[in-house]
């Protein structure tokens, strides 16, 4: 009796606990339209869609399948500054399926349909939880194509009417990267042929992208070494050209590159300079290489980086 009882104080809480949530999720939607509505925004449905063996198959929001439910949590706000035909291919982009994920897999498995055995390194796709080989799945005629040759993926993952992304697991990152893509055969004799075609104009292109890179690049260091002058009129010629080259480096996402650096904020190129300091002028990467926590180095560090900002301030 006692314990029929708790069940049944269970369940009441539950109800009680989802039906609170669905009324917040109500309330915060209806605040989500006032806005849009304010902001003129233009409202879109958009059709959630799976990609399935089967076909295309249609997502639901909720259990009940209620319309009114559906078409609230379907509904997309559409800036009214877009073009027509940046809204249509917009559109068109929401309303289509994703690509299917195949897996490259790190351990042994076993296909759940037919039972043949796959090794680690081999390809699977899961449906319904369940692991299922390329021939299972439809996709044992596909070739894959690995990442790298950006033209190269493009062109045919544009010809070939089946496509999936091939993904596999980092360990050391904790997340799943793309390798490749899966295409049809045809279309990747095709992609190849038009881009050993044009490979000589591509090459072309590159290299003018380059040269125009380096230009920006060079502007870019110089507007920064010039601002960090300004803020800090102590520092040495050499340390300015040496920070503004370091920070301002393309790919190495540091705060250079932030758009705040590249528009020159005293905020972004001030913490700039702080880096600097930091690894050049402070035993901090020895103390780190020591195994000391980072936020304990930098806070044995920051009176030795104020010390220099100070002397490069006056």
């Amino acid at each position: 009796m006692h314990v029929d009882s708790w069940r049944k104080g269970r369940v009441d809480y539950l109800e009680r606990v989802v039906q609170g949530n669905l009324h917040k999720i109500s309330s915060s939607m209806a605040i989500f339209r006032r806005w849009a509505r304010e902001k003129a925004l233009k409202p879109s449905e958009t059709g959630y869609l799976r990609r399935a063996r089967s076909g295309t198959i249609v997502l639901q929001f909720s259990k009940s399948g209620d319309p009114a439910i559906e078409k609230s949590y379907s509904t997309h706000y559409v800036s009214p500054a877009l073009s027509e035909r940046k809204q249509e291919k917009l559109q068109e982009k929401l309303n289509g399926a994703p690509k299917p994920v195949v897996f490259e897999i790190l351990r042994d498995s076993r296909c759940s349909e037919c039972g043949a055995e796959m090794e680690s390194g081999s390809f699977l796709l899961m449906e319904a939880e369940q692991p299922l080989c390329l021939a299972c799945a439809g996709f044992g005629d596909l070739e894959f194509l690995v990442a790298g040759d950006t033209a190269l993926t493009r062109r045919a993952t544009k010809q070939s009417q089946r496509t999936a992304v091939v993904v596999r697991f980092s360990r050391a990152r904790k997340r799943y990267e793309r390798q490749g893509v899966l295409v049809e055969g045809a279309a990747l004799e095709k992609a190849e042929q038009e881009c050993l075609e044009d490979a000589e104009d591509r090459a072309a292109a590159r290299a003018r992208d380059a040269v125009r890179r380096r230009e920006e690049d060079r502007e870019l260091v110089a507007r920064m070494a010039k601002r960090i002058g300004v803020l800090f009129p102590g520092c040495p010629a050499h340390e300015l050209a040496a920070i503004a080259e370091h920070t301002a480096a393309r790919g190495s996402g540091r705060v250079g590159r932030t758009e705040a650096a590249r528009n020159l904020e005293d905020q972004a190129l001030t913490a700039a300079v702080i880096a600097a300091v930091r690894h050049k002028h402070t035993e901090y990467d020895a103390t780190l290489a020591g195994g000391v926590d980072r936020m304990i180095a930098r806070h044995r560090v920051a009176g030795k980086i104020e010390e220099i900002l100070a002397a490069w301030r006056a």
